[in-house]
């Protein structure tokens, strides 16, 4: 094999490129969505390395924004500096086998699509090829894969099969797609051996033992479950005889094929014949009636030759193992698992033909759950080591095609697949009756219960129900009405989430709405993932929060209020360390409209001191208002209120005590005394103007604003916002610093010293699971009372 060197260089290079690179990138664009939008079994594609692809990608994209990533900081600062050049001929020497069994030119195991190579279209490829020349040419076709679920992919790897020759043991490699028939097989091997079409004979020798003869037909090789890698014997026909030096199996048995006298005992698989020589002699004809069953029987068999024998007393069964086929651990733990659950192990080891669904629209059939039933009592036979499981790979592929090939797969879906494909084979119920789900009403659980149940099993009533299948009890909650609906809802397994041992801390600062106490910084200590409404819970604890209180979170940004936090589901993902929150304190029974203080102070110009900007600063204060009709002397009682915490210490007056003077020196009037202050001061109003510079905002976010009169009428139920202008006299009586410098939520560099996590548990992982949270947008909900279709809060 010979592979062209990636320095070689085109003749006639320029009349081969005619194109520049956004040409370049323009047609292979179009031809790419002309294939995709043409995509059929038996479309050819082609392998190339994923090395040069992506030279020629960033050698078409220079320029044009789209190549964003780069493979190393060095391969960018280049790419910086420099034009990129045009990339050299196809080279695909990375992703191919230096030396390839049997001469054809292979690629390497376990490469990865997108990483090590990616696939193009057949159009592409020709394009690609005119252009760079180079290579080698690695084509591959289209396969559909799966009978009821067809799936269209690419097969990257062909089977390889490895003849021997059962005259001489000698060894030849071959590759053959999994959809080519044995017909091709047998003219591929007599092609490669020499030999007339009548006198081969080629036999399934998995494990090195003969399982089936492979009689010339139009069966596929995926439909004998033929695997990667394994071999298969030629015989060829000499003097009218198949001579052969195989007279043992690699255990040191006699030929695999000698006959197995059949047991004795009356237990069949389903109802139907024991199985013998690793063949099943057929099934209940009433039990298959209508199904679609095809093949011959030894492709429905697993591996050797098998008959079942009987446990006898003293036997352990079920200590078989599972033979790898390939990747297919997470098929074998998942099998293994099922096959020692005791109520699947006493069903299928009974007669179950009767159960067997075969014209359940949903099912397979029953092929599933006859091959998981055949399954089950070989590995729990007396006297078996390992098996491999061949025939219900084969099954699987068909009827769950994502399950095909030799690729790694999640366990948990192979799970979820086989107990919901063995519900529906097993399934009792022929016709399922339509039935109207009812709300709870304010009902009891447990009638609610039992009616959701009985509903279910009207419907689903098979043995995995009765064993593998339960319900959990949902609340929903309504955001607008608060209407609560009960349902009871049927689950075979529960995919729950791993939850978050990982800890953040947070500072937020806690002030006052009715003017009760002085600002204070909290710092509490939440799991990473948690929500709002643990925030505030956690705030409610550390600052002793009052039933009747409740808590107002809000980001502060340039001395305004950003935003509040007001949704309980809201993660605290979207509160980053830099950000100042704080938290408003106000009493729950306050009032419905809300005002807002800005604070702002007037620089002074260098020129005219008399003239200069206003300009904002330090934390705005929220307060409620209670009253319906609400004027310019409520909002600044309401000011003076809030500001009373910050009110400085004066001198008052000096007394003369037993010879001796003192003064003496009034504290910060609390807010009680200043209330009784603020009524006097009310009763006043009517004789002066307002004691502060109060302006009122007329936009959202106060860039427009008017003088606040004193009897300026201001509609109650929504948000007042208000300037606070400071002059020398707020100065002189507040101290404006409690409202400057928050702290952040999280300051870098004061990390806390690290604690051990705590192991994950079952509990903690089902306490997860079981956590509120909102519905997302795919699972919407109409609530009857208010007619009101969207997100709801949702327990479990």
């Amino acid at each position: 094999m010979t592979i062209p060197d990636s320095g070689f260089m085109m003749e006639n290079e320029a009349s081969c490129l005619p194109h520049t690179p956004e040409e370049e990138k323009r047609i292979i664009d179009e031809l790419t969505r002309q294939s995709e939008a043409n995509v059929k079994e038996g479309n050819l594609f082609y392998v190339i390395s994923n090395r040069w692809f992506s030279s020629w990608k960033m050698y078409v994209e220079q320029g044009t924004g789209e190549n964003d990533k780069w493979d190393s900081e060095s391969q960018h600062m280049d790419l910086l500096s420099s034009k990129i050049n045009r990339p050299g001929p196809i080279d695909n020497s990375d992703i191919v086998e230096k030396e390839s069994e049997g001469g054809d030119l292979q690629l390497r195991r376990m490469l990865m699509e997108e990483l090590d190579y990616v696939l193009v279209s057949q159009e592409v490829w020709e394009k690609l090829f005119n252009w760079y020349k180079g290579g080698p040419s690695l084509p591959r076709k289209m396969i559909s894969q799966g009978d009821i679920n067809k799936n269209l992919m690419v097969e990257v790897y062909p089977l390889c099969l490895k003849i021997i020759d059962s005259r001489d043991n000698s060894q030849a490699v071959i590759w053959l797609s999994k959809k080519a028939s044995v017909q091709e097989l047998y003219e591929k091997v007599r092609t490669i051996r020499g030999i007339e079409q009548q006198k081969a004979c080629i036999w399934d020798y998995f494990n090195k033992q003969k399982q089936s003869l492979l009689n010339a037909s139009n069966q596929t090789l995926e439909q004998l479950n033929l695997q990667m890698d394994q071999e298969v014997l030629l015989e060829v026909q000499v003097d009218g005889n198949y001579s052969s030096q195989i007279s043992m199996d690699s255990t040191g048995n006699e030929l695999a094929l000698v006959t197995v006298e059949p047991s004795r005992s009356s237990m069949t698989i389903a109802g139907g014949p024991t199985l013998s020589n690793g063949h099943s002699m057929g099934y209940n004809n009433n039990m298959l009636q209508g199904s679609t069953l095809s093949g011959s029987a030894s492709t429905d068999t697993d591996d050797r030759p098998y008959a079942y024998n009987p446990m006898k007393k003293g036997d352990k069964g079920g200590l078989a193992g599972l033979q790898n086929l390939g990747n297919t651990c997470f098929m074998n733990s998942s099998l293994q698992c099922l096959v020692h659950t005791p109520p699947l192990v006493d069903y299928f080891l009974q007669d179950y033909s009767d159960e067997i669904n075969t014209d359940n629209p949903l099912g397979m059939h029953g092929e599933l759950a006859l091959a998981f039933g055949e399954l089950l009592r070989k590995l729990w036979s007396s006297g078996r080591t390992t098996i491999a499981p061949r025939a219900f790979k084969g099954k699987l592929a068909r009827f769950a095609p994502q399950f095909s090939g030799y690729n790694q797969h999640d366990s948990q879906e192979l799970l979820a697949f086989l107990l919901d494909g063995l519900h529906e084979d097993l399934n009792r119920v022929k016709n399922k009756p339509y039935i109207e789900t009812k709300d709870s009403d304010g009902r009891p659980d447990e009638e609610v219960a039992d009616e959701c149940w009985k509903n279910h099993k009207a419907r689903n009533d098979s043995l995995i129900v009765d064993v593998c299948q339960g319900q959990y009890k949902s609340t929903l909650v309504c955001p607008s009405c608060a209407k609560v609906s009960i349902t009871f809802d049927p689950f075979m397994y529960l995919s729950v989430p791993l939850p978050s041992t990982v800890t953040r801390s947070m500072t937020v600062t806690v002030l006052y709405g009715d003017g009760r106490g002085l600002p204070m910084p909290y710092t509490v200590t939440l799991i990473k993932d948690r929500s709002v409404k643990d925030l505030i819970e956690a705030l409610g604890t550390a600052c002793c929060l009052k039933s009747d209180e409740s808590l107002l979170l809000a980001e502060i940004y340039e001395h305004r209020i950003y935003r509040y936090l007001e949704s309980p589901s809201e993660h605290l993902s979207s509160i980053k360390p830099d950000e100042r929150i704080v938290a408003y304190r106000y009493s729950k029974g306050a009032g419905t409209t809300r005002l807002e203080i800005m604070h702002r102070r007037q620089e002074k110009c260098a020129l005219d001191p008399l003239k200069g900007q206003r300009k904002l600063f330090g934390t705005p204060l929220v307060t409620y208002l209670g009253e319906d009709q609400i004027n310019g002397v409520d909002i600044e009682r309401a000011v003076s209120t809030s500001l009373s915490p910050l009110r400085r210490a004066v001198k008052l007056h000096s007394t003369k005590e037993n010879g001796s003077t003192s003064e003496a020196v009034d504290e910060p009037s609390n807010s009680y005394n200043l209330r009784s202050m603020d009524n006097t001061e009310l009763e006043e109003a009517s004789s002066r103007e307002l004691s502060f510079h109060l302006f009122l905002a007329l936009d959202e976010r106060g860039h427009t604003c008017k003088p606040l009169e004193k009897f300026s009428s201001l509609k109650s139920g929504k948000n007042i916002k208000v300037f606070l202008d400071w002059t020398e006299k707020e100065d002189e009586s507040y101290d404006a610093s409690y409202l400057e410098n928050l702290p952040e939520v999280h300051k870098a560099g004061n990390t806390a010293k690290k604690t051990r996590q705590e192991a994950i548990s079952l509990f903690t992982c089902l306490e997860a699971f079981l956590k509120e949270e909102p519905l997302g947008p795919s699972d919407m909900w109409y609530c009857t009372s208010t007619h009101f279709n969207g997100f709801c809060m949702t327990l479990f």
